[in-house]
């Protein structure tokens, strides 16, 4: 890709013209006073999607300059599977995508993605609003924009994801302790240490992490399968249930202590599956 001007790209048909974003955040929007050395903020990995390579570039100079870490997608679909792949810390998100919509983005999102979304569009209607807001949307930013507004907003949307998230997550099925912060499975304090004095470790493939964390993000609720499904290996995929079947019984394999009687991974038949706590 060709080296771009930092600043923000001009509009797409219908929209207002953009002011300038400088490439560090400068005086012009007021980003010395961002507070980029926000404890929450540092080494965050941010999911861009957006259609406008000009766009991206500009927040891609910005973010990293605050040490995040930055992915992009310029399609909805892309958008999904980068997000399956590498489930993100923060998303902002584009509406007027060039294959689905911004929205049905957020919805599928939302199956199983709980990280802030920021909306990012040159749609300023209530109505728009509104309806991101309502199928999961964190907050919502209006083209033109100014850098240090977003940078702030984001700032303050890992604040309250962080609070909510509390101290690490872990979770215990049969002698295993699942991290799912540290994303380790090792043995449980009272299980079997290693010759080497060392506790027992067990590797998961990175499928197997991403639908364990969809399940144990919702403990004791029926999962859908075409959630799971839409979440690890994106929305084409919602009928291979084979898929699921496949990986769900390795999973049972490594954690539960009798894959033929599970206790904590459990499969409702015809519906999805739970994780019972």
């Amino acid at each position: 890709m060709a080296e771009l001007s930092s600043a923000v790209p001009g509009p797409r048909p219908g929209e207002p013209r953009p002011g300038l974003v400088p490439a560090d955040g400068g005086h012009a929007d007021g980003a010395h006073a961002d507070g980029g050395g926000d404890r929450a903020s540092r080494h965050a990995a941010v999911l861009i999607v957006e259609d406008q390579p000009e766009l991206i570039r500009a927040l891609r100079i910005n973010l990293q300059a605050r040490q995040y870490e930055v992915r992009s997608a310029r399609t909805g679909r892309e958008a999904l599977a980068v997000a399956a792949s590498q489930p993100p810390d923060a998303i902002i998100l584009d509406l007027g995508l060039p294959d689905i919509d911004g929205i049905e983005v957020i919805v599928a999102l939302r199956e199983w993605c709980r990280a802030p979304i920021i909306v990012l569009s040159g749609r300023t209607s209530p109505g728009d609003k509104i309806g991101a807001l309502d199928v999961g949307a964190d907050d919502y930013v209006t083209k033109p924009f100014a850098m240090a507004e977003l940078l702030a907003r984001l700032r303050a949307a890992l604040r309250r994801d962080e609070a909510k998230q509390g101290q690490p997550r872990q979770v215990l099925i049969g002698r295993w302790l699942i991290d799912l912060t540290a994303h380790q499975v090792r043995a449980a304090p009272d299980g079997e240490p290693s010759d080497g004095g060392e506790r027992v470790t067990l590797r998961l493939t990175p499928t197997e992490w991403r639908i364990l964390e969809i399940l144990l993000q919702r403990p004791g609720q029926l999962v859908g399968s075409g959630q799971i499904l839409s979440g690890v290996w994106g929305p084409d995929f919602l009928q291979r249930t084979n898929y699921l079947r496949f990986h769900m019984a390795r999973l049972r394999r490594k954690l539960e202590d009798d894959p033929a009687r599970p206790r904590h991974l459990l499969t409702e038949a015809g519906m999805g599956y739970r994780y019972q706590p």
